[in-house]
């Protein structure tokens, strides 16, 4: 199963605050529901999901539901009922979760501590990064394991309109 981190960072390096005082950009937003109709799914941590499903202008089905045609996965400790989403405790239980349901792609949108643990566990094949045109002076980080180091492939740079450019990367080890 292919593996790729969706994430929306500041020029200065950071993930990306998204709330009531820092808005998503429109344009992270349509890209990121474009991936996710690609891959049919997407996995995030407990916290991201509940502001996910708090927003209000969400398109919602009726059972309440984001995303409609697209599985959710959240993964998360907590036992506590998720609608609208598949529960998992772990990232490689999401991810055997999404290849038992058929899925090649797992897209993996946040938040910080989520995408670290699949970073730290070695299950990223690809990065896809939105750079938004923006300094923020304190910020979530994106990082890896002391002393782990990953060299990266550009594989594609694309401009997503009002200033925010996208980079998708692959791990050069996973491409060897």
């Amino acid at each position: 199963m292919m593996t790729i981190v969706w994430a929306t960072l500041t020029v200065n390096g950071n993930y990306a605050r998204a709330d009531a005082a820092h808005p998503p950009r429109k344009e992270a937003l349509e890209d990121f529901a474009r991936w996710a109709k690609r891959a049919g799914n997407f996995v995030v941590g407990r916290h991201t999901f509940e502001a996910f499903q708090a927003e209000p202008n969400r398109k919602v089905d009726d059972a309440g539901q984001a995303f409609a045609e697209t599985e959710i996965v959240v993964v998360s400790a907590s036992r506590a009922e998720l609608r609208g989403a598949t529960r998992a405790a772990a990232p490689a239980e999401a991810l055997a979760h999404l290849e038992r349901r058929g899925h090649g792609i797992a897209l993996v949108a946040g938040g910080e501590r989520l995408i670290n643990a699949f970073l730290a566990e070695g299950l990223v094949d690809e990065l896809v990064f939105n750079i938004v045109p923006v300094l923020e002076s304190e910020g979530l980080r994106l990082v890896l394991p002391r002393d782990h180091y990953e060299e990266l492939e550009l594989l594609e740079a694309t401009d997503l309109g009002g200033g925010v450019g996208q980079r998708r990367y692959g791990l050069k080890r996973r491409r060897a």
